[in-house]
C-alpha cells in the first residue's frame, strides 16, 4: 500500500550542487559527507549519485554507516568518529579509513598495523581531535588526510582565521598527503580555507549556510502530503490542540497526513505553508504528531489531493526556528 506522504529527491539537483561546490573549491578536491543516512535523504542514494557526478571522497560518522555503504565500493570512504575497540574487526577489513582523533585511537591503530588513516586535529572547536602539537604521536603512521573542523564558518567570526592559522601550524609538523578544513560554509569563506580537500555536507542537500551560496544551491528534497479531509470551519471555531488558532472569519481547511513524527516539527505551527499549485496554504493551529491543518480557502483541493509542503531549507528554518541540519536529518521513515 502506498503511503499518504512522500519524499521526492532530485538527483540532478544533488549532482549540480556538488559541481557548484567543487568549482568553488578551486584546485582542491571536493568530497561529500553522507553521514546520518545522507542527511536524511538516503546515504546509498546520495553516494551513488555523487560518485556518478565525479565525487571520490566520502565521509560517514560511524562504522555501521560505513558497512552499509561497503557494497557500493566507493573510491574512498572515511569514518569521522575514529575507531573504538569494538570497531577494530570491521575496520581492519579495509572498507574505510578511520579519522583518528584521540591518543588511544592512534595507539590502537598503530598496534594493529592498521595502514592508511586520516587524522583530526582540534583547532578550537573542542569537540573531536588531537592537540595541535600531536606530531610526535603520529610518527610512522600513514596519514592520508589531516583535517580539522571549523566551529563558526557560517558566521563572520574571528575564530575562522584563528582556526585556519592553528591548522597551518599543526600541519607543518605532520606528514600527510592532503589537508582538509572546509565544510559547506567553509567553502564559501574562500580559497584560503580550501587546502587540498573540502568536505561539504549541508549545501549538497539544498542547505544554504552562508549568504554567498544563496541562489547557487538548488533544493534537493521536496515533501508532498495527501489531503485526508476538507472541512468548513465557521467563524469563532478553533483548530487543533490547545485551540491555538481561532477563525476570525469562515475558513476552508484541509487536513494533511503529516506531522512531527514525520519531521514536520511543531515549530511550523502557525508559520508553515503548503502549496496547492501556486496557491499558498498557511498552517493553521498546532502541528500534531500525524496531522496538520492548512487554509485552502483559495484552493480547489479535496480529499485525496496532494499538496506540496514548503521545505525550502532556508525558508523552512526561518519559519520553524529549527536549523537546516535538524530539518533534513529529522525526516521520518514514514515518508515514501
Amino acid at each position: 500500500m502506498s503511503p499518504p506522504l512522500r519524499l521526492i529527491r532530485d538527483a540532478g539537483a544533488l549532482a549540480a550542487n556538488w559541481r557548484t561546490l567543487a568549482a568553488l573549491s578551486g584546485g582542491a578536491a571536493c568530497g561529500a559527507a553522507v553521514k546520518a543516512d545522507g542527511y536524511g535523504l538516503g546515504a546509498a542514494w546520495a553516494a551513488r549519485t555523487l560518485a556518478t557526478a565525479g565525487c571520490r571522497d566520502f565521509f560517514v560518522a560511524t562504522w555501521a554507516e560505513a558497512e552499509a555503504l561497503a557494497p557500493l565500493d566507493l573510491p574512498a570512504l572515511s569514518v569521522l568518529h575514529g575507531v573504538r575497540e569494538d570497531d577494530m574487526a570491521g575496520a581492519m577489513t579495509g572498507i574505510a579509513r578511520p579519522v583518528l582523533s584521540t591518543p588511544a585511537q592512534v595507539a590502537r591503530w598503530r598496534a594493529a598495523c592498521g595502514g592508511a588513516c586520516d587524522v583530526m586535529i582540534d583547532t578550537g572547536m573542542n569537540r573531536l581531535g588531537l592537540a595541535e602539537d600531536a606530531a610526535s604521536l603520529l610518527d610512522g603512521l600513514a596519514v592520508e588526510t589531516l583535517m580539522s573542523h571549523l566551529a563558526s564558518a557560517d558566521e563572520d567570526s574571528p575564530l575562522n582565521a584563528v582556526q585556519r592559522a592553528r591548522f597551518v601550524g599543526a600541519a607543518a609538523g605532520i606528514t600527510a598527503k592532503r589537508l582538509s578544513l572546509a565544510n559547506s560554509a567553509g567553502i564559501a569563506l574562500g580559497s584560503d580555507y580550501a587546502f587540498d580537500l573540502t568536505r561539504p555536507g549541508l549545501a549538497l542537500y539544498g542547505g544554504v549556510p552562508r549568504a554567498e551560496l544563496a541562489g547557487r544551491i538548488a533544493p534537493v528534497a521536496r515533501i508532498e502530503a495527501q489531503v485526508l479531509q476538507r472541512r468548513h470551519v465557521p467563524a469563532g471555531a478553533t483548530i487543533g490542540y490547545n485551540a491555538t488558532y481561532r477563525a476570525a472569519t469562515p475558513v476552508e481547511v484541509a487536513i494533511l497526513n503529516i506531522g512531527y513524527a514525520d519531521g514536520y516539527f511543531r515549530g511550523f505551527s502557525g508559520t508553515g505553508r503548503a502549496y496547492a499549485g501556486d496557491v499558498a496554504c498557511p498552517v493553521l493551529g498546532r502541528v500534531s504528531m500525524d496531522l496538520v491543518a492548512v487554509d485552502v480557502s483559495r484552493a480547489h483541493v479535496g480529499e485525496g489531493d496532494w499538496l506540496a509542503v514548503d521545505f525550502d531549507l532556508p525558508d523552512a528554518a526561518a519559519a520553524s526556528g529549527m536549523s537546516q541540519y535538524e530539518l533534513l536529518t529529522g525526516l521520518g521513515n514514514r515518508l515514501g
